[in-house]
């Protein structure tokens, strides 16, 4: 029997080198012992799967996107990427603005996927959170606030000039809350993919090719990269000596909706805490603020967003929850949501407070939207981060692809330059930084300096208020700045 077998084995080799080169592949490729009806049939039942597959997420992607072009491999592999990332929700919540918000259970969450946090137990002990200084604490801890231009409060209510706002701040809380136990998170869609680049770096910034740097002080941060950003920010200016650490930063931000020229440019407002070197591929980075970015969440609505990496944006963290790394505890925040209402030139103004602090019992990063605790990034994610920051950075940033080979029109907070002020101009008041002994500390005017590549795009104005003539409250902004602009404008061709 044996040697009948090895003579059968022969005799197919014989006629299988005797066969047309395109059959002799086909063969190869099919098995050499499998027949061709089940080849055929396996095949069948492979492209059947596939199409399968493509109908099912076609259901969920807006007929103007579902074109002849996407083939049923790469929805397959979006398909995948979103089973990755959306874990299975308690509840989930349909918003007005479209979006929905899963209720996931803490322990279920995409943020623990990190290799790195595959052991971790999410922090339930609450931070410590930083004592505020006498001044700071009589301006509130910065819920989402209601304000409105001096002029259009005289002409309505002279007591109604700094009011809490009537509402939600975030869209979606419209529709409902997520329990306790769970935490809010942005559903990813087959739409947020298909209009990505790359399914492997969705969710990331574009990496950082070259520097270049205007002409500045020399102690400026190099956060220029060769992919086009703007920016105009205030920074915390290094000491002559030595530069002190510093364990947080916060800031309380003008809320607006900046249109946005092209469908992969963006518009933002964020503080960065900062630590590592610019010039190399080591730098680490926490920020958080507003975002509109039409090609990241499908509209121009401004939303609560976060980012995080610790290799100078080259291959570690993300925006919001769409890596592992971030931890969030929140049922009632989402990062990634939309923000509601938004400030109105000349009409009311939104604003919301943003604080990161490293918490000093066990090393995380926070993060405070509102006053309300939304999560933190663990210390194990970060290099120089994992002690204490060395920089921060308040301020506005775009990208200009320079379409036609002009400036870009997207626009920078209000899209109204600094000069033009409160109810016009966009602003970062109450500017404050984290110390060793976990306390908030007002930033001195003259401890900060500005920067703008191109002031007549983007600009930025710094200025110090110890009694609150903007809304007649009687508590001070303290260092403040007014910063933005139109983009592309005849000095700004």
């Amino acid at each position: 029997m044996q040697q009948h077998t090895a003579d059968s084995s022969r005799k197919k080799k014989r006629r299988r080198k005797q066969l047309p080169a395109s059959s002799s592949r086909s063969a190869a490729a099919g098995g050499g012992g499998q027949c061709c009806c089940c080849k055929c049939k396996d095949g069948k039942q492979l492209m059947s799967s596939l199409l399968a597959l493509a109908l099912l997420l076609l259901m969920f992607v807006p007929p103007h996107m579902a074109a002849s072009s996407v083939s049923a491999r790469r929805m397959a592999r979006i398909q995948s990427h979103l089973q990755r990332i959306n874990k299975p929700a308690v509840r989930s919540i349909r918003s007005v603005d479209g979006d929905t918000i899963d209720c996931v259970a803490a322990q279920e969450q995409h943020g623990l996927d990190h290799p790195l946090l595959r052991e971790h137990d999410i922090q339930t002990e609450p931070p410590e959170v930083p004592a505020s200084s006498s001044s700071s604490s009589s301006r509130g801890g910065g819920g989402f606030l209601l304000r409105f231009p001096a002029a259009t409060a005289a002409a309505a209510d002279s007591k109604s000039s700094n009011r809490r706002g009537v509402g939600a701040w975030q869209t979606w809380h419209h529709g409902g809350h997520c329990p306790s136990g769970t935490v809010a998170i942005r559903r990813t869609t087959a739409e947020d993919l298909l209009r990505a680049t790359s399914i492997a770096r969705f969710g990331r910034k574009k990496k950082k090719s070259k520097r270049w740097s205007p002409p500045r002080a020399a102690n400026a941060p190099d956060v220029i990269s060769g992919n086009g950003h703007e920016h105009a920010i205030a920074y915390t200016a290094p000491s002559s000596q030595q530069q002190q650490p510093v364990y947080g930063a916060k800031a309380t931000i003008n809320v607006w909706d900046p249109a946005i020229q092209e469908s992969n440019g963006f518009s933002l407002s964020q503080l960065w805490i900062l630590s590592g070197s610019f010039n190399g591929s080591d730098l680490n980075s926490i920020e958080a603020g507003w975002q509109v970015s039409p090609e990241l969440y499908g509209d121009s609505r401004p939303r609560l967003f976060t980012y995080w990496t610790s290799d100078a944006y080259e291959a570690t963290g993300c925006y919001n929850a769409l890596c592992p790394g971030f931890v969030q505890t929140s049922s009632r925040i989402a990062i990634g949501a939309s923000i509601s209402p938004v400030s109105s030139a000349g009409g009311a103004q939104y604003d919301m407070t943003v604080l990161v602090w490293k918490d000093p019992k066990l090393g995380n990063w926070w993060l405070s939207y509102g006053g309300q605790l939304v999560g933190y990034w663990p210390a194990q994610l970060f290099t120089h981060l994992s002690d204490h920051a060395t920089m921060v950075e308040w301020g506005g940033e775009v990208v200009d692809t320079r379409p036609a080979g002009v400036h870009t029109a997207t626009q920078m907070g209000s899209g109204r330059f600094a000069a033009e002020g409160f109810g016009r101009a966009s602003y970062f008041r109450n500017l404050e930084t984290v110390d060793a002994d976990n306390s908030l500390a007002q930033v001195p005017i003259d401890a900060i300096q500005t920067l703008a590549e191109n002031d007549a795009c983007y600009d930025i104005r710094k200025a110090y208020d110890d009694g609150d003539h903007h809304s007649g409250s009687g508590s001070g902004w303290g260092t403040h700045f007014y910063y933005g602009g139109p983009g592309h404008n005849p000095a700004c061709p």
